[in-house]
Protein backbone atom coordinates (compact mmCIF):
# COMPACT_ATOMS: atom_id res chain seq x y z
CA UNK A 1 0.00 0.00 0.00
CA UNK A 2 1.16 3.40 -0.63
CA UNK A 3 0.95 5.63 2.76
CA UNK A 4 1.03 8.79 2.07
CA UNK A 5 1.66 11.80 5.61
CA UNK A 6 1.13 15.53 3.74
CA UNK A 7 1.74 18.44 6.40
CA UNK A 8 -0.63 19.97 8.84
CA UNK A 9 -2.19 22.82 7.72
CA UNK A 10 -3.93 24.37 10.84
CA UNK A 11 -2.79 27.30 12.56
CA UNK A 12 0.10 26.48 14.85
CA UNK A 13 -0.37 22.82 14.17
CA UNK A 14 3.27 21.17 14.11
CA UNK A 15 2.76 17.59 14.85
CA UNK A 16 3.27 14.98 11.85
CA UNK A 17 0.98 12.09 11.49
CA UNK A 18 4.17 9.77 10.64
CA UNK A 19 7.50 9.18 12.20
CA UNK A 20 10.10 8.20 10.18
CA UNK A 21 10.49 4.76 12.73
CA UNK A 22 6.53 4.32 11.48
CA UNK A 23 8.02 4.86 8.30
CA UNK A 24 10.40 2.34 8.50
CA UNK A 25 8.08 0.12 10.14
CA UNK A 26 5.79 0.38 7.26
CA UNK A 27 8.67 -0.08 4.52
CA UNK A 28 10.25 -3.13 6.24
CA UNK A 29 6.59 -4.68 5.41
CA UNK A 30 6.97 -4.07 1.88
CA UNK A 31 4.76 -0.54 2.21
CA UNK A 32 5.45 2.41 0.02
CA UNK A 33 5.43 6.05 1.93
CA UNK A 34 5.23 9.20 0.70
CA UNK A 35 6.10 12.66 2.81
CA UNK A 36 5.30 16.14 2.12
CA UNK A 37 8.72 17.93 2.62
CA UNK A 38 8.78 19.95 5.17
CA UNK A 39 5.60 17.89 7.13
CA UNK A 40 8.01 16.47 10.22
CA UNK A 41 10.03 19.61 10.29
CA UNK A 42 7.78 21.62 13.52
CA UNK A 43 8.22 18.05 15.27
CA UNK A 44 12.44 17.83 15.20
CA UNK A 45 12.03 15.37 11.83
CA UNK A 46 13.61 16.65 8.85
CA UNK A 47 13.14 15.34 5.07
CA UNK A 48 16.68 13.42 5.41
CA UNK A 49 15.47 11.24 8.42
CA UNK A 50 12.69 10.26 6.03
CA UNK A 51 14.96 9.82 3.34
CA UNK A 52 17.16 7.59 5.64
CA UNK A 53 14.31 5.42 6.61
CA UNK A 54 12.89 5.08 2.98
CA UNK A 55 10.29 7.27 2.37
CA UNK A 56 10.42 9.61 -0.97
CA UNK A 57 9.54 13.20 -0.30
CA UNK A 58 6.99 15.02 -2.48
CA UNK A 59 6.95 18.91 -2.98
CA UNK A 60 3.22 19.41 -2.29
CA UNK A 61 -0.01 18.30 -0.58
CA UNK A 62 -1.80 17.86 -3.90
CA UNK A 63 1.05 15.38 -4.96
CA UNK A 64 0.54 13.33 -1.71
CA UNK A 65 -3.05 13.17 -2.12
CA UNK A 66 -3.34 12.26 -5.61
CA UNK A 67 -0.99 9.07 -5.04
CA UNK A 68 -1.57 8.17 -1.60
CA UNK A 69 -3.86 4.68 -0.88
CA UNK A 70 -4.39 5.68 2.61
CA UNK A 71 -3.69 8.89 3.90
CA UNK A 72 -2.13 9.38 7.52
CA UNK A 73 -2.47 13.21 9.06
CA UNK A 74 -3.15 14.40 12.73
CA UNK A 75 -5.85 16.99 12.81
CA UNK A 76 -9.13 16.61 11.06
CA UNK A 77 -8.81 17.36 6.88
CA UNK A 78 -9.34 21.08 6.33
CA UNK A 79 -11.56 22.44 3.74
CA UNK A 80 -8.64 22.61 1.27
CA UNK A 81 -7.60 19.34 2.08
CA UNK A 82 -11.25 17.94 1.73
CA UNK A 83 -11.27 18.42 -2.11
CA UNK A 84 -8.61 16.53 -2.62
CA UNK A 85 -9.87 12.94 -0.80
CA UNK A 86 -11.03 10.46 -3.61
CA UNK A 87 -13.44 7.62 -3.39
CA UNK A 88 -12.27 4.52 -1.98
CA UNK A 89 -9.35 6.41 -0.46
CA UNK A 90 -8.61 5.49 3.27
CA UNK A 91 -8.19 8.99 5.86
CA UNK A 92 -6.84 7.82 9.40
CA UNK A 93 -6.60 10.63 11.50
CA UNK A 94 -8.27 12.61 14.49
CA UNK A 95 -11.27 14.11 13.03
CA UNK A 96 -14.19 15.25 15.63
CA UNK A 97 -17.22 15.43 13.37
CA UNK A 98 -19.76 15.51 16.15
CA UNK A 99 -19.49 18.90 16.38
CA UNK A 100 -18.60 19.80 12.12
CA UNK A 101 -21.19 19.12 9.82
CA UNK A 102 -19.17 21.25 6.94
CA UNK A 103 -17.04 18.41 7.65
CA UNK A 104 -18.62 15.76 8.03
CA UNK A 105 -20.33 16.59 4.63
CA UNK A 106 -17.40 16.91 2.47
CA UNK A 107 -16.17 13.52 3.59
CA UNK A 108 -19.38 12.01 3.05
CA UNK A 109 -19.07 13.32 -0.45
CA UNK A 110 -15.84 12.37 -0.91
CA UNK A 111 -16.30 8.92 -0.74
CA UNK A 112 -13.19 8.03 0.95
CA UNK A 113 -13.36 5.37 3.61
CA UNK A 114 -12.79 7.97 6.97
CA UNK A 115 -11.37 5.92 10.14
CA UNK A 116 -11.35 8.34 13.59
CA UNK A 117 -8.14 8.28 16.56
CA UNK A 118 -10.73 9.10 18.62
CA UNK A 119 -13.58 6.39 18.73
CA UNK A 120 -11.00 3.58 17.96
CA UNK A 121 -11.27 1.07 21.31
CA UNK A 122 -9.43 -1.29 23.35
CA UNK A 123 -10.32 -4.28 25.11
CA UNK A 124 -10.60 -2.23 28.35
CA UNK A 125 -13.03 -0.13 26.75
CA UNK A 126 -10.82 2.91 26.57
CA UNK A 127 -9.49 5.06 24.27
CA UNK A 128 -6.25 4.24 22.99
CA UNK A 129 -5.49 6.51 20.01
CA UNK A 130 -6.98 9.17 22.36
CA UNK A 131 -5.39 8.45 25.16
CA UNK A 132 -1.74 10.09 24.42
CA UNK A 133 -3.04 12.88 23.50
CA UNK A 134 -5.73 13.56 26.33
CA UNK A 135 -2.32 12.89 28.44
CA UNK A 136 -0.61 15.57 26.78
CA UNK A 137 -3.64 18.45 27.01
CA UNK A 138 -4.45 17.40 30.37
CA UNK A 139 -0.82 18.11 31.83
CA UNK A 140 -0.74 21.50 29.68
CA UNK A 141 -3.50 22.79 31.34
CA UNK A 142 -3.27 24.24 34.48
CA UNK A 143 0.07 25.59 32.65
CA UNK A 144 -1.75 27.37 30.05
CA UNK A 145 -4.73 28.13 32.59
CA UNK A 146 -1.90 29.12 34.99
CA UNK A 147 -0.71 31.56 32.21
CA UNK A 148 -3.80 33.15 31.64
CA UNK A 149 -4.35 33.68 34.93
CA UNK A 150 -1.68 36.07 35.09
CA UNK A 151 -3.21 39.77 35.34
CA UNK A 152 -1.39 40.92 32.31
CA UNK A 153 -3.28 38.42 30.10
CA UNK A 154 -6.59 39.19 31.78
CA UNK A 155 -6.68 36.78 34.80
CA UNK A 156 -7.44 37.63 38.64
CA UNK A 157 -3.34 37.49 39.18
CA UNK A 158 -2.99 35.01 41.01
CA UNK A 159 -0.39 32.36 42.12
CA UNK A 160 -0.77 28.17 41.21
CA UNK A 161 0.77 27.50 44.47
CA UNK A 162 0.88 30.57 46.22
CA UNK A 163 3.37 32.01 48.69
CA UNK A 164 3.99 31.59 52.32
CA UNK A 165 1.09 33.72 53.98
CA UNK A 166 -0.73 34.18 50.86
CA UNK A 167 -3.18 31.10 49.30
CA UNK A 168 -3.00 28.87 46.49
CA UNK A 169 -5.30 28.41 43.47
CA UNK A 170 -8.36 27.23 43.61
CA UNK A 171 -8.98 25.07 40.57
CA UNK A 172 -11.96 22.72 39.75
CA UNK A 173 -11.43 20.05 37.21
CA UNK A 174 -14.38 18.68 36.00
CA UNK A 175 -13.92 15.15 34.57
CA UNK A 176 -11.88 12.43 36.21
CA UNK A 177 -10.92 10.67 33.12
CA UNK A 178 -7.30 10.36 31.37
CA UNK A 179 -7.44 14.16 30.76
CA UNK A 180 -8.42 15.12 34.33
CA UNK A 181 -6.53 12.87 35.98
CA UNK A 182 -3.33 14.61 34.03
CA UNK A 183 -4.58 17.82 34.79
CA UNK A 184 -4.77 16.98 38.24
CA UNK A 185 -1.80 15.70 38.56
CA UNK A 186 -0.04 18.94 37.68
CA UNK A 187 -2.20 21.35 39.12
CA UNK A 188 -1.28 19.57 42.77
CA UNK A 189 2.08 19.73 41.85
CA UNK A 190 2.11 23.40 40.88
CA UNK A 191 0.51 23.70 44.89
CA UNK A 192 -3.02 24.51 43.81
CA UNK A 193 -5.76 23.42 46.03
CA UNK A 194 -7.50 21.37 43.49
CA UNK A 195 -11.00 19.85 43.77
CA UNK A 196 -12.10 17.08 40.86
CA UNK A 197 -15.99 16.38 39.84
CA UNK A 198 -16.95 13.57 38.51
CA UNK A 199 -20.40 11.61 38.39
CA UNK A 200 -18.59 7.47 38.87
CA UNK A 201 -18.26 7.06 42.40
CA UNK A 202 -15.47 4.34 41.73
CA UNK A 203 -13.39 6.64 39.52
CA UNK A 204 -13.39 9.29 42.46
CA UNK A 205 -12.10 6.48 45.14
CA UNK A 206 -9.69 5.80 42.68
CA UNK A 207 -8.42 9.51 42.66
CA UNK A 208 -8.63 9.82 46.10
CA UNK A 209 -6.58 6.71 46.44
CA UNK A 210 -4.29 7.69 44.19
CA UNK A 211 -3.40 11.18 45.35
CA UNK A 212 -3.79 10.39 48.76
CA UNK A 213 -5.29 13.66 50.35
CA UNK A 214 -3.59 15.85 47.96
CA UNK A 215 -6.74 16.86 46.19
CA UNK A 216 -10.66 16.90 47.13
CA UNK A 217 -13.16 14.67 44.72
CA UNK A 218 -16.93 15.64 44.47
CA UNK A 219 -19.68 13.75 43.09
CA UNK A 220 -20.29 16.10 39.75
CA UNK A 221 -24.48 17.58 39.86
CA UNK A 222 -25.59 21.11 39.58
CA UNK A 223 -25.81 22.14 43.11
CA UNK A 224 -21.69 21.20 43.00
CA UNK A 225 -21.28 23.43 40.65
CA UNK A 226 -23.11 26.29 41.95
CA UNK A 227 -20.90 26.08 45.06
CA UNK A 228 -17.88 25.89 43.67
CA UNK A 229 -17.72 27.99 40.85
CA UNK A 230 -18.00 31.40 42.59
CA UNK A 231 -14.73 30.03 44.97
CA UNK A 232 -12.51 29.05 41.59
CA UNK A 233 -10.16 30.68 40.12
CA UNK A 234 -9.56 28.22 37.40
CA UNK A 235 -11.82 25.63 35.73
CA UNK A 236 -10.36 22.79 33.59
CA UNK A 237 -13.11 21.18 31.48
CA UNK A 238 -12.58 17.88 30.73
CA UNK A 239 -15.44 15.47 30.05
CA UNK A 240 -15.23 13.53 27.08
CA UNK A 241 -18.48 11.59 25.55
CA UNK A 242 -16.40 9.44 22.77
CA UNK A 243 -17.28 10.38 19.19
CA UNK A 244 -20.35 12.94 20.67
CA UNK A 245 -20.67 16.38 21.18
CA UNK A 246 -19.40 17.58 24.39
CA UNK A 247 -22.25 18.40 27.36
CA UNK A 248 -22.18 21.66 28.45
CA UNK A 249 -21.46 21.79 32.13
CA UNK A 250 -21.29 25.51 32.74
CA UNK A 251 -23.98 28.00 31.39
CA UNK A 252 -23.87 31.68 30.21
CA UNK A 253 -25.43 32.06 33.33
CA UNK A 254 -23.48 30.70 35.69
CA UNK A 255 -20.32 32.79 34.65
CA UNK A 256 -21.70 35.17 36.79
CA UNK A 257 -21.59 33.26 39.75
CA UNK A 258 -17.08 33.33 38.82
CA UNK A 259 -14.98 36.29 39.79
CA UNK A 260 -13.48 38.47 37.38
CA UNK A 261 -10.49 37.02 36.01
CA UNK A 262 -11.54 33.68 36.95
CA UNK A 263 -9.84 31.24 33.65
CA UNK A 264 -12.05 28.54 32.18
CA UNK A 265 -9.84 25.69 29.76
CA UNK A 266 -11.83 23.56 27.74
CA UNK A 267 -9.86 20.74 26.97
CA UNK A 268 -13.00 18.96 24.89
CA UNK A 269 -13.61 22.23 22.69
CA UNK A 270 -12.54 19.51 19.41
CA UNK A 271 -15.86 18.03 20.29
CA UNK A 272 -17.63 21.27 20.87
CA UNK A 273 -16.77 22.39 24.36
CA UNK A 274 -18.44 22.08 27.79
CA UNK A 275 -18.93 25.11 28.46
CA UNK A 276 -21.72 27.02 26.70
CA UNK A 277 -19.51 30.18 26.12
CA UNK A 278 -16.59 28.18 24.87
CA UNK A 279 -15.47 28.44 21.00
CA UNK A 280 -11.94 27.41 19.60
CA UNK A 281 -9.07 29.50 19.64
CA UNK A 282 -5.75 28.83 18.09
CA UNK A 283 -1.93 29.23 19.85
CA UNK A 284 -1.53 32.37 18.05
CA UNK A 285 -4.86 34.08 19.79
CA UNK A 286 -5.69 31.83 22.24
CA UNK A 287 -7.85 33.46 25.14
CA UNK A 288 -10.70 35.67 25.02
CA UNK A 289 -13.34 37.03 27.38
CA UNK A 290 -16.93 36.81 28.35
CA UNK A 291 -18.56 38.36 31.06
CA UNK A 292 -15.34 38.64 32.99
CA UNK A 293 -14.45 35.36 32.40
CA UNK A 294 -11.08 34.65 30.58
CA UNK A 295 -11.53 31.68 28.62
CA UNK A 296 -8.54 29.25 27.21
CA UNK A 297 -9.76 27.33 24.14
CA UNK A 298 -7.39 26.47 22.19
CA UNK A 299 -8.52 23.30 19.93
CA UNK A 300 -5.42 21.73 19.43
CA UNK A 301 -3.25 22.48 22.68
CA UNK A 302 -1.07 19.06 22.32
CA UNK A 303 0.68 21.12 19.23
CA UNK A 304 2.15 23.31 21.02
CA UNK A 305 4.64 20.48 22.48
CA UNK A 306 4.81 19.23 18.77
CA UNK A 307 7.33 16.79 19.61
CA UNK A 308 6.65 15.21 22.68
CA UNK A 309 2.94 15.07 20.80
CA UNK A 310 3.95 13.40 17.77
CA UNK A 311 6.17 10.68 19.01
CA UNK A 312 3.24 9.53 21.68
CA UNK A 313 0.79 9.48 19.23
CA UNK A 314 2.99 7.74 16.83
CA UNK A 315 3.52 5.05 19.32
CA UNK A 316 -0.05 4.42 19.72
CA UNK A 317 -1.22 4.79 16.02
CA UNK A 318 1.31 2.96 14.26
CA UNK A 319 -0.05 -0.63 15.11
CA UNK A 320 -3.04 0.25 13.21
CA UNK A 321 -1.83 1.84 10.35
CA UNK A 322 0.52 -1.15 9.89
CA UNK A 323 -2.76 -3.11 10.04
CA UNK A 324 -4.84 -1.55 7.39
CA UNK A 325 -1.57 -1.41 5.51
CA UNK A 326 -1.07 -4.96 5.68
CA UNK A 327 -4.99 -6.45 4.85
CA UNK A 328 -6.75 -3.67 3.81
CA UNK A 329 -9.60 -1.47 5.81
CA UNK A 330 -11.91 -4.16 5.33
CA UNK A 331 -10.39 -6.91 6.55
CA UNK A 332 -8.15 -5.08 8.83
CA UNK A 333 -11.63 -3.93 10.64
CA UNK A 334 -13.31 -6.88 9.99
CA UNK A 335 -10.45 -9.27 12.58
CA UNK A 336 -10.65 -5.91 14.82
CA UNK A 337 -13.82 -5.00 16.63
CA UNK A 338 -11.67 -2.18 18.18
CA UNK A 339 -10.24 -0.60 14.92
CA UNK A 340 -13.87 -1.47 13.38
CA UNK A 341 -15.22 0.90 15.89
CA UNK A 342 -13.06 3.71 14.89
CA UNK A 343 -14.94 3.77 11.63
CA UNK A 344 -17.07 7.22 11.02
CA UNK A 345 -17.49 7.70 7.49
CA UNK A 346 -17.37 5.28 4.51
CA UNK A 347 -18.32 4.98 0.72
CA UNK A 348 -21.11 8.53 1.30
CA UNK A 349 -22.19 7.66 4.86
CA UNK A 350 -22.07 7.61 8.40
CA UNK A 351 -21.16 4.59 9.98
CA UNK A 352 -20.94 6.25 13.64
CA UNK A 353 -24.13 6.58 15.23
CA UNK A 354 -22.99 9.20 17.71
CA UNK A 355 -22.15 11.28 15.07
CA UNK A 356 -25.40 10.96 13.10
CA UNK A 357 -27.75 11.42 16.42
CA UNK A 358 -25.44 14.57 16.88
CA UNK A 359 -25.95 16.02 13.18
CA UNK A 360 -29.54 14.42 12.48
CA UNK A 361 -28.25 12.68 9.76
CA UNK A 362 -29.02 8.85 8.63
CA UNK A 363 -26.23 6.43 9.49
CA UNK A 364 -25.22 2.88 9.50
CA UNK A 365 -23.73 0.11 11.33
CA UNK A 366 -19.76 0.10 10.69
CA UNK A 367 -20.60 -3.84 10.46
CA UNK A 368 -22.33 -2.73 8.03
CA UNK A 369 -20.15 -1.32 6.07
CA UNK A 370 -18.07 -4.58 5.57
CA UNK A 371 -20.16 -6.55 4.63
Amino acid sequence: MKIGCPKEIKPQEFRVGVTPNAALEAINRGHCVIIETGAGTGAGFEDADYVAAGATILETPAEIFAAADMIVKVKEPQAIERKMLRDGQILFTYLHLAPDPAQTKDLIASGATCIAYETVTDRAGGLPLLAPMSEVAGRLAPQMGAWTLQKANGGRGVLMGGVPGVRPANVAIIGGGVVGTAAARVAVGMGANVTVLDRSIARLSYLDDVFMGRLTTQYSDRGAMVDLLPRMDMVIGAVLVPGAAAPKLVSRDQLGLMQSGAVLVDVAIDQGGCFETSHATTHQDPIYEVDGVMHYCVANMPGAVARTSTIALGNATMPFMLSLADKGWKRACADDPHLLAGLNVHAGQITYKAVGEALGMDCITPEQAIQ
